[in-house]
């Protein structure tokens, strides 16, 4: 399995997490700002801005590191740490594969839009993972 992934073109991988970790702020910036019914978002379980204020602001920060490891990782910056890199990648793999599952079960928005993207995000940090280094 990981033979297939690896013809997956690394530099096509990293432009792919970097839009992935760009496309989900986006989305929570829109949440966040009422654009997106709350409804429509975690199954439909965020009653109120109160409750989906901190996952919102959880998912933003958890993107943003995603995007800084992601921009450190295509620049070289962290060749050094060679197993720390592995793990990191594969915390985010299961992550976003755990974060996959649960929008299968969601509401249609996030069955039609955010499981697509999650995906994207799955293979990228998966591609990245199984990178031989």
């Amino acid at each position: 399995m990981f033979e297939m992934v690896r013809k997956i073109n690394l530099k096509t991988a990293i432009i792919t997490g970097i839009y992935f970790y760009f496309l989900t702020i986006f989305i929570h910036i829109l949440i966040v700002s009422g654009w997106i019914p709350l409804n429509w978002v975690n199954g439909g379980r965020s009653g109120s801005f109160a409750t989906q204020l901190p996952i919102s602001i959880l998912n933003i920060m958890i993107s943003i590191s995603g995007v800084l490891f992601t921009s450190m990782y295509r620049t070289n910056t962290l060749l050094k740490f060679k197993r720390g890199i592995t793990i990191i990648c594969w915390l985010f793999v299961f992550l976003w594969t755990f974060g996959f599952i649960q929008q299968l079960f969601g509401t249609p928005f996030e069955k039609i839009i955010c499981s697509p993207l999650l995906f994207l995000g799955v293979m990228s940090n998966l591609r990245m993972a199984v990178e031989k280094r």
